[in-house]
């Protein structure tokens, strides 16, 4: 040791890096550890092993020991100069811990795997598939299988993967900075698929952080732990290729869309089994005859990326590149979205970009700083939701989500992105008071980086998506939220049509003796139907927190509960725009949404009523899917046509629905008050058999069996402007459906 220092201890380190490689500070480890050319001649080869007794170096090629290396710290820091070596060789170590000989790789014989263009796009925010850059890949390099790991912390002073693999010792596997932007990445040899890990971060003023998930990682261990796991190659052989290429030929606007709305971890639960959850594939397989049966088009998944916290349903993100270990492995959630689109049944998530967890391990002061989030409270904290908000003007930040969403639509298949709280991502002064907002550059009150986000979100997906879609719960009238960017809109597909919901509902509350006062809560959507490409939602927001089961806020006796609730399904399932229900409101599920237990499916095979409303919907769904007079035109006013919507005395509306070139049309009349209409007359544009194809009020229905007997013959009576009319006999409570037969 002696020698080593005496004749070459100048050449192999700079007087700092000693202690900086022991106590965990070198931001470029490489330069330090490793083998190098030494000035003299011949090579040195340099090793930190904290824990080491003794180690060898071993000829790669040949597997002979080419020397001993000599301890120069305690802590762990070896060095050999072997003497028989004039250039540059591959080694190995055989490093005795106190248990054996153990042969292994060195990580610093591997130099630089990120590309320059990788870095440039990054910096640039444009690199749509970072994904597959960042975060944890398993590759080979010189045929040594091992994990590239490579992570975004442009202001730490030093970073460190930490695992399983090295005891979390954040000495072991530091890593090396590419200063041009700010990413550290090591390979790893020997590292598998399964192995935890996490980054350790010494912060811009040289604290420790708390250990920090993997921003970019494919899956996590189960709450409450929250380490990253290294993720193989995929082994799903994916069957979709027909739902695919459909996706990508078909127009959305133009045809059904029924949303079954669904939080995965209470929709069914394995009562055998201390009411596990389902896994993926049971869910799959379940899911896929039930919506089959039910007529609906889709589902939309409330948040399924890795959340620490069950209560927030998903909408505290910490892994949004992670499909939620609580159901199964990344190749599980494959299955679930392939074996649906094999059912013709497609996937849409529920995505939250506008804000994020406070949680140690998460985003928040990643490197120390305000990397993700803005600095200044104002900007960079949710007060209504203690989280913190996405720095929307930061390339890196932005391409961080958009690249997301992306991986969502090419990794997984998946169909569309609703996106969350839309609102609070446009709005500066959102949910706060005067002094607690920085108005933009102009003044104003909207988020300008916010607003570039999201229409190059839109732009990407729909450039790159194959027919994937957008949808937005955006509950202001900010204006052209699903208008193209080429318009100036924000370029959604589709948004949730909040003001529908509150206006219907708020009648439905309603003493029927009152309604005909408030006609226009159900007519005022018209008036601003076709400004947007609306979903008429009754989602879960409705129905937690103290508001209710949708039928409980039905008015009425517990008749007149379930009847309301059966005329106001076929009123939405009729009225333009695509459809929809949270699970449990297609069988009127009685009590408000618990997340931490399964449905009341026991409601269906134990009360006449649940399933009459459930078999109802069952209909609607499949009527709707069926017919394209019915969704055909759901965006285009030439559609929908009032027959009569000013009949408030007997608080009844009639309309007719139809599609582009139809021979026929669909009528619709819905009766809200509980009193039966007898010789109703209303006026339709065509003669012949009118087929009532459904009645809310059925006895299949559990209703009280008043109809038309099957069927109305126009008469050659003009009514409300029209050549031909019917006369009906309206049930109580009810919406009739009508078919028109040529």
């Amino acid at each position: 040791m002696e020698s080593i220092k005496n004749d070459v201890m100048e050449y192999l380190f700079a007087p700092h890096q000693i202690d900086q490689i022991v106590y965990g500070d070198c931001r470029d480890p490489f330069a330090a550890l490793g083998m190098h050319p030494i000035p003299s001649g011949g090579v040195s080869v340099r090793a930190f092993l904290p824990g080491a007794q003794s180690v060898e170096l071993i000829n790669r090629d040949t597997g002979e020991k080419v020397c001993d290396m000599t301890k120069i710290r305690d802590e762990g820091l070896f060095v050999a100069i072997p003497r028989s070596m004039k250039e540059m060789f591959g080694y190995r170590f055989r490093v005795d811990f106190g248990n054996g000989p153990l042969e292994m790789e060195d990580p610093y014989r591997f130099w630089t795997v990120l590309g320059e263009m990788d870095a440039y796009l990054f910096s640039e925010g444009r690199h749509w598939e970072i994904y597959n850059r960042l975060g944890a890949h398993s590759q080979t390099l010189d045929g040594v299988d091992g994990v590239l790991f490579a992570v975004w912390a442009p202001n730490a002073r030093r970073v460190s993967v930490v695992g399983t693999f090295n005891n979390w010792d954040g000495r072991r596997h530091a890593m090396r900075l590419r200063v041009e932007c700010g990413i550290w990445e090591l390979f790893v040899p020997e590292v598998k698929p399964g192995d935890l890990y996490k980054y350790e971060i010494k912060g811009a003023y040289g604290d420790l952080l708390p250990l920090k998930s993997d921003p970019y990682g494919r899956a996590f261990e189960p709450p409450p732990g929250n380490a990253s796991i290294v993720v193989g190659k995929s082994k799903h052989d994916w069957q979709d290729d027909a739902w695919m290429k459909s996706r990508q030929a078909s127009d959305p606007l133009h045809q059904p869309m029924a949303i079954y709305e669904i939080h995965l971890g209470s929709w069914k639960r394995n009562p055998n089994e201390n009411n596990r959850y389902l896994t993926y594939r049971e869910l799959a397989d379940d899911l896929a005859e039930y919506l089959t049966e039910m007529g609906f088009t889709h589902v939309e998944l409330l948040p399924i990326t890795e959340h620490p916290f069950d209560g927030s349903w998903g909408y505290q993100p910490t892994g949004l590149y992670a499909p939620t270990c609580r159901f199964g492995t990344p190749d599980d959630f494959k299955y679930f979205v392939d074996r649906l689109h094999r059912a013709n049944i497609g996937v849409f998530m529920d995505w939250v970009p506008g804000h994020f967890p406070t949680d140690g391990h998460g985003l928040g002061r990643f490197d120390g700083t305000a990397l993700y989030e803005h600095d200044d409270p104002r900007q960079g904290y949710h007060q209504d939701w203690n989280t913190l908000i996405y720095n929307f003007g930061r390339t890196e930040v932005t391409n961080f989500l958009v690249a997301n969403a992306l991986f969502w639509v090419k990794e997984y298949h998946l169909d569309g992105l609703r996106v969350d709280a839309v609102a609070s991502m446009l709005y500066n002064d959102y949910s706060r008071q005067p002094g607690q907002w920085i108005p933009n550059y102009y003044g104003g009150n909207e988020n300008l980086g916010a607003i570039a986000f999201l229409r190059s979100l839109n732009e990407q997906i729909y450039a790159q998506g194959q027919g994937a879609i957008t949808i937005a719960e955006e509950s202001t009238s900010w204006p052209m939220v699903s208008r193209p960017t080429s318009m100036g809109g924000l370029g959604f597909g589709f948004k949730w049509n909040m003001g529908w919901m509150h206006d219907t509902l708020q009648y439905m509350a309603k003493d029927p003796v009152h309604r005909r006062h408030h006609q226009n809560n159900l007519t005022f959507g018209m008036l601003y139907c076709y400004s947007e490409n609306f979903i008429l939602s009754l989602s879960h927001d409705e129905v937690v927190h103290g508001k209710k089961s949708l039928l409980d806020k039905m008015s009425g006796d517990p008749w007149q509960r379930f009847a309301n609730l059966r005329t106001y399904f076929t009123f939405m399932f009729t009225y333009p725009g695509k459809k929809l229900l949270f699970m449990g409101m297609e069988f009127a599920q009685g009590l408000e949404w618990n997340h931490d237990t399964s449905l009341d499916w026991h409601l269906l095979d134990n009360v006449p009523f649940h399933r009459g409303v459930w078999r109802l919907v069952r209909d609607l769904g499949q009527l709707y899917k069926s017919n394209s007079d019915v969704y055909g035109l759901d965006h285009e006013p030439g559609g929908f046509e009032w027959i009569d919507c000013h009949d408030m005395d007997q608080s009844v509306i009639s309309y007719i629905r139809r599609t582009r070139n139809s021979t026929g049309a669909v009528v619709v009349v819905c009766n809200f008050t509980p009193v039966v209409r007898d010789n109703y007359r209303i006026g339709v544009p065509n003669p012949g058999t009118y087929i009532e194809r459904i009645n809310s009020d059925a006895h299949e229905y559990c209703g009280s069996g008043v109809g038309n007997q099957g069927q109305v013959i126009a008469e050659e009576i003009p009514a409300h402007g029209r050549p031909y009319s019917l006369n009906l006999k309206l049930p109580p409570l009810s919406g009739v459906v009508l078919i028109h037969q040529p």
